[in-house]
């Protein structure tokens, strides 16, 4: 009788759903554990001082009177919606935002159906255009104080004087308009991040769409109001909503080019002041909270412009 020596066949080992939830699991730490020291050192950078900034806003703090420190519950807060001269600068904070915003979006728009067009020299007259944005804040904000707006050597008057003589006027620009002066520096500044922006929103048309409707006896006015105005609507809403976080912190124009003097003081200005020489500690950090919160609050609406944007542009 004959004896069979086949092998048995092997079998496959199974894992148990215990088994690849863990390797799942540990798959997913691997990918995720070398973000860990940046996510640390960006809590350690900006939340742990956020967190002082708003136990601080709760206390009692000057510097001028060391033993009287103690709990102040929201009288900080109070103390800075009821003051008039911080009112004052909430009210500035708005104008200058609001103007800075507007102007440099209409700015923006009109240079970027500019630089949509195909000319010669079209990609260094870009560059060149996307400059005043990256000259630093404290930089340009001197340039326009010193080279543009001086009474007696600034680029302004000498233009007025080699236009109607040695009799032009020379105005004070700061002193005559010094809010004005404010938003026309950072206009200069913003408007290329607003082309930027309405720039990459033109190049992303329907071209085939638009040359489909010339074809169909649309003038240039009725293709713009019509179609890309609706296009860019969302672009528009972006930018302004993205200009608007940045402009409400602006510290640097203000303090370079009026020191806060003649009504311009807003309220970032307004907080360094109430650090700085009021040294009430207290007081700054309710203010700063309340421009924490108004800046999440525009940020908020921000990021929602920016996923329906991403969610229409992956639907196409």
């Amino acid at each position: 009788m004959s004896v069979d020596t086949k092998p048995a066949p092997a079998t496959k080992p199974k894992h148990s759903g215990g088994d690849k939830t863990l390797m799942r699991k540990t798959g997913d730490w691997a990918r995720r554990a070398p973000l860990l020291p940046a996510l640390i050192f960006m809590i350690v950078v900006t939340q742990l001082p956020f967190v002082v900034t708003l136990i601080t806003s709760f206390m009692d703090w000057n510097a001028y009177y060391p033993d009287e420190r103690g709990f102040a519950g929201i009288d900080n807060f109070r103390r800075v919606l009821t003051d008039a001269n911080t009112r004052s600068a909430i009210w500035v904070t708005i104008l200058l935002t609001a103007g800075v915003v507007l102007i440099s979006l209409v700015l923006g728009l009109g240079i970027a159906l500019l630089l949509d067009r195909k000319f010669r020299g079209r990609g260094a007259v870009r560059t060149m255009m996307i400059t005043p944005f990256l000259v630093v804040p404290v930089a340009a904000a001197l340039l326009w104080k010193h080279a543009l707006y001086n009474p007696s050597y600034g680029l302004f008057n000498g233009v007025l004087k080699w236009i109607f003589g040695e009799n032009a006027p020379q105005p004070d620009w700061i002193s005559n308009q010094p809010l004005w002066s404010i938003i026309f520096a950072l206009v200069w500044q913003w408007t290329p991040f607003m082309m930027l922006i309405l720039l990459a929103g033109l190049q992303s048309r329907p071209l085939d769409v638009i040359e489909a409707a010339g074809i169909d006896g649309a003038n240039q006015w009725e293709i713009f109001r019509y179609m890309t105005l609706p296009h860019l609507r969302q672009y528009l809403e972006l930018s302004a909503l993205l200009g608007s976080i940045y402009v409400v912190q602006n510290f640097d124009a203000v303090f370079t080019i009026t020191s806060g003097g003649l009504g311009t003081s807003n309220l970032p200005y307004t907080i360094y002041q109430t650090f700085y020489t009021a040294h009430d500690y207290g007081r700054a950090s309710a203010a700063g909270v309340i421009v924490v919160i108004g800046t999440i609050a525009i940020a908020t609406f921000a990021l929602r412009s920016v996923s329906t944007l991403f969610r229409e542009e992956s639907g196409r």
